[in-house]
This record gives structure tokens, C-alpha cells and sequence, in this order.
């Protein structure tokens, strides 16, 4: 079982581009209810920021780990 690090690196850095476009639908979806009339859903809005503290936090992981993802940047929300 010997994975390399880099290899789990470049696996993170691509599920944070899948949680990205995941976010991205949510925005979408978000912004079509608010164009129709419709107000914010707060429980799509409240997902998006699921998504995105989790995308980061992916991120994060594939850099220490060696990977050739960009440096993200600092969150410091809980």
C-alpha cells in the first residue's frame, strides 16, 4: 500500500474542481429563483458554503501533501 503522496495530492486537486463546479451549480440554481422573483433559498445558499469550505479545505490538503495545486488562500472561519 504504498501511494504515493503525490498521487493522493493530484486525486484532492481534482475533487476540488468537481466541489468548485458543485458550488458553482448552487450559485446558479441560487440566482435563477432570485431572476424568476423568487427569494434567496436560504438552505441552497447555506449549501454553497458547504461546498466552497470544503473545496478550500481540499485544496489545503492537496498542497501539503505535495500537489500542484495553487497555494489557497488563508480561511480562518471555523
Amino acid at each position: 500500500m504504498g501511494t504515493d503522496p503525490a498521487d493522493i495530492a493530484a486525486r484532492l486537486a481534482s475533487i476540488s474542481e468537481e466541489l468548485a463546479d458543485l458550488a458553482i451549480d448552487r450559485l446558479r440554481e441560487a440566482a435563477e429563483s432570485v431572476r424568476a422573483g423568487g427569494d434567496l433559498d436560504p438552505e441552497l445558499a447555506a449549501e454553497e458554503k458547504r461546498i466552497t469550505r470544503a473545496r478550500r479545505s481540499v485544496e489545503k490538503a492537496a498542497v501539503l501533501l505535495g500537489g500542484t495545486a495553487a497555494e489557497p488562500a488563508v480561511d480562518e472561519s471555523p
